[in-house]
């Protein structure tokens, strides 16, 4: 296993690790997590995993970044490198959602989104054919992981001037996948339908 995957396999661990964390029942345990009071009052939970979300999202730019600088690139790799992002955004997303911090809406779509790709890769892999991501996938993933981040702090620094941030770009990054969707299906059809 060389780096780039083992960095992949890092984020997936980040990823269940920061699941568990924003789902464990602390409360039931009689476990108090602390509140940073600010102009708002920021859940610590979310603070930790907020960074450790941040350390991910790193891991995600680097492990690609070395696969592709040093031919690093395998098979192994890129599904390992699909089932991290999917394992670190659309959990977070649902959690989010359960806890009212964003519309039902944004995982509806980034969830449907991503298994409608996922077919269409895997249609295409039976195939003997690799369909690269594309310009607004791109954009999609770097917009809804800093509407993420913000969300962890309480689209902080932008609470103070009451400007939400944070729902900009996790809407815009939703808006995103329905076009990304789009266009991976438009752009690989003939392989869906051909013999």
């Amino acid at each position: 296993m060389n780096l780039p995957t083992r960095l992949t396999v890092v984020r997936i661990i980040f990823a269940i690790l920061l699941i568990l964390l924003l789902i464990f029942p602390f409360d039931l345990v009689g476990i108090e997590l602390p509140v940073i009071r600010d102009v708002i009052d920021m859940d610590f939970r979310y603070v930790v995993a907020g960074v450790i979300f941040i350390i991910a999202s790193l891991t995600d730019f680097l492990d690609g970044h070395l696969a592709r600088k040093y031919d690093m690139v395998t098979n192994r790799g890129k599904i390992l490198d699909a089932i991290a992002d999917k394992i670190l955004v659309n959990p977070i997303l649902i959690i989010f959602t359960a806890e009212g911090l964003i519309h039902p809406i944004v995982p509806v779509i980034v969830v449907t989104r991503d298994i409608v790709v996922d077919v269409i890769r895997m249609e295409a892999a039976t195939k003997g054919k690799v369909i690269a991501a594309i310009h607004s996938g791109k954009i999609k993933t770097a917009t809804m992981m800093i509407g993420m981040v913000l969300l962890f702090f309480s689209n902080m620094p932008f609470e103070y001037i009451g400007i939400r941030v944070d729902l900009f770009f996790i809407y815009f990054a939703t808006i995103m996948s329905m076009v990304s969707l789009v266009q991976y299906y438009s752009l690989n059809k003939k392989i869906l339908f051909e013999d």
